[in-house]
């Protein structure tokens, strides 16, 4: 049983009994608790201090369970609250559940049945808050901790929409999946969960791709002196710094079937082993898997365990790639243009409108990232007091091609011609389709369109004339 953050409260007037259950609740990773055998002091500690789950004895002198169960549904409606007593009467637990109980329990109890009840009530609670979580953010325009994603450059609507959901999962504790192409800023979603979720400790990143079994275990549980040739004193891995903090795993789909496993049980128990050690240790880390693979694909073709996948993608993240959402290509070009001129130590370039029209067309393969390092480089070129096109050597040659590719995939991935006109259309059409695209991008001004298309302006503006004639 994985770590709950808020600790479980149990509730008895019998100390042995608080204590046996206590073993077993510790005995499976869940230390995290607080026992109580006066029932009056259940609402005051209630009203102070936030838990996951209440388990409660019906038979109880000064207050009753049942009493308890009554004020804990009406002022906390949802916390979840395991009912236990030594009455196996049916009326009673009909009434019990019927007043809200998650769960009736007859003591004694079997082990295995009370880890279970106090399992499934945990994950009732979580999927509870999660849900009002949810709400509360994804129905409100406003970021709570805008300072956390205040490192990313954007203005576009679906990337405000992913910042609101992280907003609302941020703090479940359970692994978050970040998905995206290569570029588009996986490891900064990735710190803005981070720093979202308000954990104590600190934010570890790995990269694991080409690490075999053993680099990989090594890497993340460490190792006990003599676990291999050359292991001349104990190690601790990268999971020993993430604690009470954050696991970044990038290239999750690159791991090893072998690793796998291990990553796996770490999800589900909470436990690993170092390498030449046979005794478990505890961890406390938030897991965040990053991938720019298919991994649906992979999981198809045997390559990535189906159950890892689940486990993992607890919550997922999608993050878009930057052809469909070229509206923050001017932000993001006005700051890389700061950063290359600084790293550089030269005057910031200017940039014409042109130019901001025709990066905006570019398909952008490799993303934020591609942006970054063709405006650097173009920086570097630059002897004059302006960028351009001849500054951008992959644009330069590019010009005339790119523009119809990117007005064709119109923010939506790769889309046909027929696919926009139903049919294969006319040249004619194609030719008309293009220009409206290119005005519309360019807010009707023929200069910045003519640069899209390729033209010159004089071209694009006989075009449009002849357009009007045969209207």
């Amino acid at each position: 049983m994985s770590n709950s953050v808020l600790p479980i409260l149990l509730v008895d007037d019998e100390p042995k009994i608080l204590f046996s259950y206590s073993l077993i609740l510790k005995s499976v990773g869940n230390d995290n608790l607080i026992t109580i055998e006066d029932s009056r002091k259940v609402i005051p500690l209630l009203e102070k201090k936030q838990v996951s789950l209440v388990v409660l004895d019906l038979v109880m002198p000064h207050i009753s369970g049942t009493e308890l169960l009554s004020r804990i549904k009406t002022e906390f409606p949802n916390l979840p609250v395991i009912v236990m007593t030594a009455t196996n009467e049916i009326e009673k637990a009909v009434d019990c559940m019927k007043e809200g109980a998650t769960d009736y329990l007859v003591k004694p109890v079997e082990e295995n049945r009370f880890v279970s009840s106090i399992q499934k009530a945990l994950e009732v609670g979580s999927l509870q808050n999660e849900i009002i979580s949810l709400k509360k953010h994804l129905l409100s325009d406003k970021l709570e901790n805008k300072e956390a994603f205040d490192p990313i450059i954007t203005k576009s609507k679906s990337m405000f929409a992913i910042f609101h959901y992280i907003e609302a999962v941020a703090r479940s504790h359970k692994p978050i999946f970040i998905t995206g192409e290569t570029g588009v800023g996986k490891e900064l979603i990735a710190r803005s969960v981070h720093k979202a979720s308000a954990l104590d400790g600190e934010h570890v990143a790995i990269n694991v791709a080409g690490l075999d079994d053993t680099m990989f275990s090594d890497t993340l549980f460490g190792h006990k002196k003599g676990a291999f040739t050359g292991a001349d004193r104990d190690r601790e891995g990268v999971i020993v710094k993430a604690a009470a903090g954050t696991l970044l795993l990038d290239e999750i789909g690159d791991l090893s079937r072998i690793s796998q496993v291990k990553l796996l049980r770490l999800l589900e128990e909470r436990i690993y082993y170092p390498l030449g050690s046979d005794l478990p240790e505890k961890s406390d880390a938030r897991i965040i898997a990053c991938s720019n693979q298919d991994i649906d694909k992979q999981i198809q073709e045997g390559r990535f365990r189906k159950d890892l996948y689940y486990r993992l993608s607890a919550h997922h993240v999608h993050i878009p790639p930057l052809r469909e959402r070229s509206q923050d290509i001017p932000l993001l070009l006005d700051h890389f243009l700061d950063d290359a001129s600084s790293s550089l130590k030269k005057s910031r370039p200017e940039i014409t409108s042109e130019l901001i029209s025709i990066l905006s067309g570019y398909h952008y393969p490799g993303n934020v990232r591609e942006l970054q390092a063709m405006v650097h480089d173009a920086v570097a070129q630059c002897k004059g007091r302006k960028l351009s096109i001849d500054n951008f050597k992959d644009l330069k040659r590019k010009k005339g091609s790119f523009a119809v590719k990117s007005v064709l995939h119109a923010e939506k991935g790769d889309v046909s011609v027929s696919d926009i006109f139903g049919r294969v259309p006319t040249l004619k059409e194609i030719e008309e389709h293009v220009i409206n695209e290119a005005l519309k991008n360019s807010d009707g001004k023929q200069g910045p369109a003519a640069a899209l298309l390729g033209i010159t302006r004089q071209a694009l503006n006989q075009r449009l004339n002849k357009k009007k004639k045969s209207t």
